[in-house]
């Protein structure tokens, strides 16, 4: 808060603090951390969400670990792929958090992350299969139907 306020004192223009988006994280075993808006506080403000899951059992680094326990929870709004809010559980939860804020500060949504090459295997991994997740309910019938067409034709 204090560079919003030297920023007001010192260069044209009004930032308000409202417009941060601040990450926690309680370091307990394993660690809790979110960024953003809760589902809860998103359907309060009227906002229509859908939330994308991902246990840390499914993946490979968190088992390889032994850092199974946790999840991995992504918020967005209905229909697009913009992200309002997450909450991870997991031994690294902390480290996590930050690609989902930088996400939500840069306005990348979670089909960005699916996009992106993560190291494997890692733990973030989780954060792409939220995306990957959100890709598949892209993945209409009818488009499936076209791809299928599409690809009996091309071989």
């Amino acid at each position: 808060m204090a560079r919003i306020a030297i920023q007001n004192a010192l260069f044209p223009g009004r930032k308000r603090v409202s417009a941060l988006t601040v990450p926690w994280c309680t370091y307990t075993d394993p660690e809790v951390a979110h960024v953003g808006l809760h589902e809860r506080n998103a359907r309060e403000r009227g906002i229509e969400v859908q939330a994308f899951t991902e246990e840390l059992r499914d993946v490979d680094r968190a088992v390889i670990d032994g850092e199974s326990e946790g999840f991995v929870e992504v918020l967005v709004r209905r229909g697009t792929d913009r992200i309002l809010g997450a909450t991870i559980v997991a031994a690294h939860a902390g480290e996590m958090i930050s690609e989902i804020t930088l996400a939500i500060v840069g306005g990348l949504g979670l089909g960005t992350i699916a996009g992106t090459i993560h190291p494997y295997p890692t733990q973030a991994e989780a954060l792409k299969r939220a995306g990957d997740a959100y890709n598949r309910t892209r993945l209409t019938p009818f488009v499936a139907g076209l791809a299928k067409k599409w690809l009996a034709w091309s071989r």
